[in-house]
């Protein structure tokens, strides 16, 4: 999974300079289309590690206090995340038809404008969530990377009353990225359950990563203690999110479907024709199809190989969502080249850099935890 360091660092720099050169040679909506889709990843998938982090102190749950600290490591994403989002903010002119004069003239945008979307309160939302974030990293992980020093009961109660915090941060956080950044490059459309499509895919893209870095510790004899049935565990959250995700997901189509409004199934007609419709498909196949399928068995909820494989592939699954729901609202027809494929070289190479160097962060289990001993005892 963390590749050789010297590997990275030559694919980062030759995904570096296929960005440059996008952001010279493309149209300047496809330079920034590429790098909200990495920002939105990064940000959903760091959030989803937090929220991870946080239902466990919410909930008291005992089994998952082994494979707390990678949820914790993976969190530090938030930080990169934050810095793209800083500079997705130069994108606003050019992805976003609000910020232009003829959105005044919009029946369907015009009451929008003055009360939410303008660059100033769009730029205070982000700089505001970017904060709680920070705040919620530094009492959550922060504290618990102390914990491993002072073994301080004392920490634990404060996690647990900060958790049901989290959970608002997090809640209005997706509701925020998914309806400021995702939902108003249509502005004209609207969805009541859209934030919580995101949050399933949020949730999903955190814990499969969290399940793929259990794992690779696992199989380098780094999680001592951490047996099967921990895994199965993971593996039945992926199981039971799979099926929320597919469902908020066909819910939100079906009833836009039945009612048939203009101002709401335009969103599904740009995103269903001229080869879309073919992303759909393979979205359809890839993050609901053959997960379900591959985790019905009970057995492969806990097998190392197949566990893996099917975190790798819902993280495939969740790019090609935000890709989906992204790149329609500027182009008429699904684009990959040269471009696209230097943002992912670029892109994966930092990720994998920077989980690397967040895999140093404390211990790899939260030793200072009192009830590590008991989660390490836990049986199905």
């Amino acid at each position: 999974m963390i590749r050789s360091p010297r590997w990275l660092l030559a694919s980062a720099a030759v995904g570096a300079a296929g960005v440059g050169a996008s952001w010279s040679f493309s149209p300047p909506e496809r330079f920034w289309s590429n790098w909200l889709l990495w920002f939105l990843f990064f940000a959903t998938l760091a959030l989803g590690a937090l929220f991870l982090v946080a239902l466990e102190h919410l909930v008291g749950a005992r089994w998952s206090v082994p494979l707390r600290r990678m949820p914790e490591r993976l969190s530090s994403l938030l930080f990169l995340a934050a810095a793209l989002g800083a500079a997705a903010l130069l994108s606003l002119p050019v992805l976003y038809p609000w910020t232009r004069p003829e959105a005044h003239h919009d029946p369907f945008v015009v009451g929008k404008l003055h009360a939410w979307l303008n660059a100033p309160f769009f730029s205070a939302r982000f700089v505001a969530c970017v904060a709680l974030w920070v705040l919620s990293y530094w009492v959550l992980v922060r504290g618990s990377l102390r914990q491993d020093a002072t073994a301080d009961p004392a920490l634990t109660v404060r996690f647990r009353r900060f958790a049901p915090a989290f959970m608002a941060i997090y809640a209005v956080s997706v509701t925020l990225l998914a309806f400021d950044w995702l939902s108003s490059l249509d502005p004209a459309w609207y969805s009541d359950i859209f934030g919580v499509y995101v949050f399933a895919g949020s949730f999903l893209s955190g814990l499969a990563a969290t399940a793929l870095g259990a794992v690779h510790l696992l199989e380098r004899g780094r999680l001592g203690g951490v047996r099967r049935d921990h895994l199965y565990n993971l593996g039945g959250f992926l199981f039971a999110f799979t099926v929320f995700w597919s469902y908020i997901g066909f819910a939100q189509y079906m009833l836009m479907w039945y009612a048939d409004l203009p101002e709401e199934v335009y969103w599904y007609a740009d995103r269903t024709g001229s080869g879309w419709q073919f992303v759909v498909l393979g979205l359809a196949v890839v993050h609901f199809v053959i997960p379900f399928f591959a985790l019905i068995p009970r057995e492969k909820k806990g097998e190392h190989g197949p566990l893996k494989r099917i975190a790798a592939l819902y993280l495939l699954a969740h790019l090609l969502d935000l890709y989906w729901l992204i790149f329609p609202s500027n182009f008429k027809s699904p684009v990959f080249s040269w471009p696209e494929a230097s943002f992912a070289i670029f892109f994966v190479s930092v990720g994998f850099l920077w989980v690397r160097r967040s895999m140093a962060m404390g211990r790899d289990a939260p030793e200072g935890d009192p009830f590590l001993k008991e989660g390490l005892e836990f049986r199905l």
